[in-house]
């Protein structure tokens, strides 16, 4: 039987950010939770600092590297996030939180267009000096959070991890035209946000990684082929943006299937604490168990 993972939600964030903040002398009483996904996310000090609250202790080596990353990126000319300049990342308990200069008092997002010439720019740069990026893995912390997601039904928990461990053979057999380097492993719009000037800059930088380029143009294809999230005429901005249409590659498929499996293994973790959650999980799955349409998905 899989270990239950420790609940993570709102009051349990809550907690470690205002300790976190405490020790830092920064004000944390008009904090705004923004969203709770790999991390719980806020507003602080009237929207002008944002706080990430980390789920586990074991991405203290993750947060410490987003930080390097960040002033990397600055020095390098690639628009990125930018960490607040005090003694971080901050452990406190079994969560590790970071502190960021805020980009805008509001949630407002980059284009396709904006996301493909922020991905060619970073994937055009050399790995970083005196920062080792890990490799990436598509698969390494993917049945850790099948076995340990609260309340998810066992039929379902094996469906995944079977599911997993197929898909794994196919990747090892891929080949990669576009080499490997420097890739931001979660590319989306989403984490392209719009700054006070009307800029476009990259976010959640946790996950670079050393890999496969073609792994960062996969989510914006699959929101167009799989989900119906972008137009025909936004893919085409991000393709001609980039460069490159990553569906004309033959391993698409197989790439597409393990990163789908990620992001329902990712939604798995929030069953148990959001309504919202089990409702698209149990929608996810049962496409992924009769290769279904994925149109009616959601975005969360």
């Amino acid at each position: 039987m899989a270990t239950a993972a420790p609940s993570f939600d709102k009051t349990t964030a809550d907690v470690s950010l205002a300790a976190a903040a405490l020790r830092l002398g920064i004000c944390s009483e008009d904090a705004e939770l923004i969203r709770i996904g790999s991390a719980a996310v806020y507003w602080l000090r009237n929207r002008t600092i944002v706080a990430r609250v980390s789920r586990s202790l074991d991405l203290l080596p993750v947060a410490v590297n987003e930080i390097a990353v960040s002033k990397w990126l600055a020095g390098a000319g690639v628009p990125a996030v930018i960490a607040l300049e005090v003694a971080q990342p901050v452990v406190v308990g079994t969560h590790v939180v970071t502190f960021w200069e805020s980009v805008s008092d509001r949630e407002a997002y980059g284009t396709t267009s904006e996301l493909g010439r922020l991905l060619r720019a970073l994937h055009d740069l050399n790995a970083p000096e005196g920062i080792t990026l890990p490799d990436l893995e598509p698969f390494g912390r993917l049945e850790s959070r099948i076995r340990g997601a609260v309340a998810l039904d066992e039929a379902d928990r094996e469906f995944l991890l079977r599911r997993a461990r197929d898909l794994s053979m196919a990747y090892e057999r891929l080949a990669f035209p576009l080499g490997v380097g420097v890739v931001h492993g979660d590319a989306s719009v989403g984490n392209v946000l719009r700054t006070w000037t009307g800029t476009a800059v990259l976010s959640d930088l946790d996950g670079l990684a050393y890999g496969p380029r073609e792994w960062d143009l996969l989510l914006t294809a699959m929101f167009f082929e799989r989900y119906g999230w972008h137009t025909e005429d936004e893919y085409r901005a991000f393709v001609d943006a980039y460069g490159v249409d990553v569906m004309d590659w033959d391993g698409y498929k197989v790439l597409a299937d393990t990163r789908e499996l990620s992001m329902v293994a990712w939604l798995s973790q929030n069953v148990a604490a959001s309504v919202s959650a089990r409702q698209e999980f149990a929608k996810r799955i049962q496409s992924l168990r009769t290769d279904g349409s994925r149109q009616e998905w959601k975005p969360l």
